[in-house]
Order: structure tokens, then C-alpha cells, then sequence
């Protein structure tokens, strides 16, 4: 124990001395230097923060807790992520760029005008600091509480040592956020990638080497047949079309979970926030490409280890004990089966890393909405640049501090991925919408995202309460169908509006903030992505290792 404590320490700490000194002398008390990097990321920077701001411990416990409960089908989760990265990429990037905007929010009052952005940030901020902050750091404490059992060592229950560990986890997280700005940010992002990706890759390598250890006295091989032979339906990626949460229906591939991923990737802010510090539209289309292609092999990680979990017989005992919760504890459970005593010191460095990543991301997204989008926009309109980055530095304080009061309370949750994914979705398509209505519907009248934000919040709300059930199984439909037809109503409301109510047709204005020459390989890259992601769904598939 005292070695892997030695050796995570050592690796976290050279993470921020890494991060300190590459941002040493950064403008740290401009607005653009504070929030947005100065506008000067690249490409591969851009590629790595994406990744690690969604790569966090709630994705590597959550989707793989799904992977275990159900089948392969959450790695459309990842897979499809590609194709809507490529919608970053292509058709919203450009925009953003060109009204050099700084929040989402921004972008919906040049557009809307000053209520709806108001409405929006109020929103998106409270959202962030009770739901999505607090799920992130529940999961990372889950994680270490497995690795360091810390609940064994003072002798306390569960609940406390996640408890004490949200405020661990919460405070280093905040200092990154806080005091060292987006830039810090998106440096720490890229060097623990670097780490995650080894550390990730190298699970389901010591699971498989374990299962087969263990069902037949192999290896790697041995646990591959294994896999293979005894219930390959758990390899299958297209799930029935009434199948039950946490799988993925196979009709959602192409509708729900693609309009869930526009708004996750190409409108909020926590995501986008990277893309728009890019130094030029060339940088930032490459950042999102190559992040595409990251996501692509994601299931490597973030399901496969879940499914290797749920043959494991040395683990077994653990998730039963975990009762309603194992869903949660069967990734962290396996890490600490398979991975060597001598490396869990880096591999529990890394994952911090993985949930500082998140954490500080959304919390200085947060800051950056709450300080500018309603500070300075309600309380102090002449807030010079300096006073704005002290601000959000209080702002995102009090954020993390009400995030660390109520992580431990999502242990009642039943599955994180789920139950964040399901929550989000009330806001999910009324700010795509908003969005949509500066790039598509540009003569939609300045009511329309109130009207879609009401018939989306009373509709979705009513299934979430109803929670009808198929009439095959009697099981909840799953939440993402309600958002598969609420897209269609809301679409045709937007069409309707811009076709019959429209105003004088909205412009986005080319203020110069960066370069807008596009990337000259985009085409080409992006289908060898396309090809790929085809390549991974005919292989989980019944004609492929699923038959």
C-alpha cells in the first residue's frame, strides 16, 4: 500500500509541476487569457482536452458498469461520438469561429437576444453544479475507495470514505480550475491522455490474461475463446429495439443517442469550450477529427473491461455484496483484480488524473458562463477583465463546495451513465435548438427557443413520470426514444416558425478572430473514421464475434 501511495503521488504531482511550468507567464487576468487559452490551442491539445473532458472516471465506471449489466451495445456511446465530432468539425466549428464566441450562451443572444442567453446560462451553470460536477466526483471516489479501501482502514462505512474522498478529489480539482485557467486545463488534459490511454488499454489486456486464467488455465487467448464460446450475445452491439436500459436499442444508433451526442458535442460547453480556444479553424477541425478517431477505440476500455468483469469469478462475490449498486462497482472492482501492485500507484494516478480532467473542466465552463454570461451581463456590465477572472475564481469555489456537498448522495443514483445521460435530457434539445437557430432556422422569430424549451421540459418531464413500458416486455422504454421523437416535433416546430413566422434572416458576423482556412485533409481523414466505425459494428455484431 505504502508503494502505490508513493508512486501516485509521484505521478500526480509531476502532472501539475508539467502543467505549471508550461503555463508560466500566461495571462492569466485577461478574460480570453483566463477562459479561452488566449485562442492558441492546436490541434493535438484540442483532440486530448475533448477526450479527457469526457474520459472521466464516471465514463470508465459508468459505461462499463452498462457493458456489465447488459451487452456491447454502450459503445455507441463511443462509436457514435465519432460522427458527431465530424458535425463539430464541419458544420458548427466554422460558425463559432467566425462569431469568435466565447460561451454558448454568447452565441444565443446574438442571435436571441439578452433574456434567452440569460435563461440558458442560469440553467446550463445550476446544471452543472448539482448534476453533472457532483456525478464526477461520486465516481472518482467509488474508484479509489475500491484502490485504497479507505472505509477498511479508518473503519468507517462506504458512504463516509466516498464522502471524504469528493472532498479530496474536489479541492485539487478546484486548484487546477481555478488558479490556473482553461490553458492549465487543456495542458493537464494531454499529459494524463497520454497516461489514460496506457493505463486504459492495459485492463482489458490483464482481465482477458485473468479470465482465462481462471475458466481454463490459459492466457490471453484462452480468455478471448472464452468470451467467444460462452455467451456471445454479450458481445452483441446491436441490441433489441425493446431492449431495457442500460442497453443500447439498436434503433437509437441513428436517432436518440445521435441527437443526445449533438448536444453533448457539439453544444455544450464544457465540450465546445476547447474547440473554440483553438488557434485557427484548421486546429480546431483537427482537434475534433482526431478526437473522433480516439473515440472510436473507446469500447476497448470503457465497455470490454465490463463485459470481462461480468465472467470473472474471482469478482463475483464483491458485486453481490454491492447489492443494487454493483452496476457502479464492477469496473473499479476488476481494476483492482487485474492490475499488478507495482503499477496500481500509476494506474490510480492516471484515473485521478482522468477525474481531475473532468471535474476542472466543467467547473471553469461553469465560471466562465457564470461570470460572464450573468455577471457581466446583469450584476456589473462595466466589470473590467480583471475583476471578471476573480469573480469566476469565488464562482467556481462556491460551485466545487456545493458539488462536494452532494456527490456522496449519488450512490442512490443506480447507475451513474444512465441516470446523468437521462437527467441532461431536459436541456439537451432545447439548447441544440437554440444553437441550430443561428445556422439553420435563421428566420426563426427571437420566442422560439422559450416555446421549444417549454414543449420539450412538459413532454420529457411527463415520460420521465409516466415511465411508459414496452408492450413486448413490460420493460421502461428507454429514455432516448423520447428524445428521438421529441427531436422530430421540435425540428418541425423550428421549420414551421422559420418557414411561416420568419423575421429578417440572421447573419453571424465575421468579427476576425481566427484564421478560418479549413483543414485540407478533413475529407479524407474523416472517412477513414467512417470506415472504421463500420468496421467496429459488423464486428460486435451476430455475423461477426457475436454469432
Amino acid at each position: 500500500m505504502a508503494w502505490i501511495a508513493i508512486t501516485f503521488l509521484f505521478f500526480t504531482v509531476l502532472v501539475a509541476v508539467i502543467s505549471g511550468w508550461k503555463t508560466k507567464g500566461d495571462q492569466l487576468d485577461t478574460a480570453e487569457g483566463y477562459f479561452l487559452a488566449g485562442r492558441g490551442l492546436p490541434g493535438i491539445v484540442i483532440a486530448g482536452s475533448l477526450l479527457l473532458t469526457n474520459l472521466s472516471a464516471e465514463q470508465l465506471v459508468g459505461t462499463n458498469g452498462q457493458g456489465w449489466a447488459s451487452d456491447m451495445s454502450p459503445i455507441g456511446w463511443e462509436v457514435g461520438s465519432l460522427f458527431t465530432l465530424f458535425a463539430l468539425a464541419f458544420c458548427f466549428l466554422p460558425t463559432y469561429l467566425k462569431m469568435g464566441a466565447t460561451t454558448m450562451p454568447q452565441l444565443m443572444e446574438a442571435r436571441f437576444g439578452r433574456n434567452t442567453k440569460l435563461m440558458f446560462s442560469f440553467i446550463i451553470v445550476v446544471m452543472y453544479s448539482i448534476l453533472n460536477l457532483p456525478v464526477i466526483l461520486y465516481s472518482g471516489a467509488v474508484v479509489f475507495e475500491n484502490i485504497f479501501d479507505v472505509s477498511g482502514i479508518l473503519g468507517i462505512s462506504k458512504f463516509q470514505a466516498v464522502a471524504i474522498l469528493c472532498v479530496i478529489i474536489g479541492i485539487i480539482g478546484g486548484c487546477y480550475a481555478i488558479f490556473g485557467g482553461l490553458k492549465a486545463v487543456a495542458v493537464s488534459d494531454t499529459i494524463n491522455g497520454i497516461g489514460l490511454i496506457i493505463g486504459g488499454l492495459m485492463i482489458p489486456f490483464l482481465a482477458l490474461a485473468l479470465l482465462g486464467h481462471e475458466t481454463t488455465g490459459g492466457g490471453i487467448i484462452e480468455g478471448v475463446q472464452f468470451l467467444m464460446q460462452n455467451e456471445p450475445e454479450k458481445l452483441n452491439a446491436w441490441a433489441a429495439w425493446d431492449a431495457a436500459e442500460p442497453a443500447l436499442p439498436w434503433p437509437l444508433i441513428f436517432t436518440g443517442m445521435f441527437f443526445n451526442n449533438l448536444y453533448w458535442w457539439c453544444t455544450n460547453q464544457s465540450f465546445v469550450q476547447r474547440a473554440l480556444a483553438a488557434k485557427s479553424l484548421k486546429e480546431g477541425q483537427k482537434g475534433a477529427i482526431y478526437c473522433g478517431f480516439l473515440k472510436t477505440i473507446g469500447f476497448f476500455y470503457l465497455v470490454l473491461p465490463g463485459i470481462i468483469a461480468y465472467h470473472l469469478p474471482s469478482i463475483q462475490d464483491k458485486l453481490q455484496a454491492a447489492g443494487s449498486s454493483a452496476i457502479d462497482f464492477a469496473y473499479p472492482a476488476l481494476v483492482t483484480a487485474v492490475v499488478p501492485k507495482p503499477v496500481m500507484g500509476f494506474f490510480a494516478a492516471v484515473l485521478f488524473g482522468a477525474i481531475l480532467s473532468s471535474f476542472n473542466s466543467v467547473l471553469n465552463s461553469a465560471s466562465t458562463m457564470f461570470t460572464l454570461d450573468l455577471y457581466r451581463t446583469v450584476i456589473n456590465p462595466q466589470a473590467s477583465d480583471v475583476k471578471c477572472v476573480k469573480v469566476g475564481k469565488i464562482y467556481g469555489t462556491i460551485a466545487g463546495a456545493i458539488s462536494i456537498c452532494v456527490s456522496p448522495f449519488v450512490m442512490y443514483a443506480q447507475g451513474i451513465t444512465t441516470f446523468l445521460n437521462s437527467m441532461s435530457q431536459f436541456v439537451s434539445l432545447p439548447i441544440l435548438f437554440t444553437v441550430l437557430g443561428a445556422l439553420i432556422f435563421r428566420k426563426v422569430p427571437r420566442y422560439a427557443p422559450k416555446l421549444i424549451t417549454v414543449v420539450h421540459v412538459v413532454a420529457y418531464g411527463a415520460f420521465m413520470v409516466i415511465k411508459p413500458c414496452y408492450p413486448t416486455s413490460g420493460e421502461p422504454i428507454h429514455y432516448l426514444y423520447a428524445i428521438a421523437v421529441l427531436f422530430v416535433v421540435e425540428f418541425f416546430i423550428m421549420w414551421y416558425l422559420n418557414r411561416y413566422k420568419g423575421v429578417e434572416e440572421y447573419v453571424p458576423q465575421d468579427i476576425g478572430a481566427v484564421d478560418l482556412t479549413p483543414w485540407k485533409y478533413r475529407y479524407m481523414v474523416s472517412a477513414v473514421g467512417i470506415l472504421l466505425a463500420i468496421g467496429i459494428y459488423i464486428l460486435f455484431s451476430p455475423i461477426g464475434i457475436a454469432a
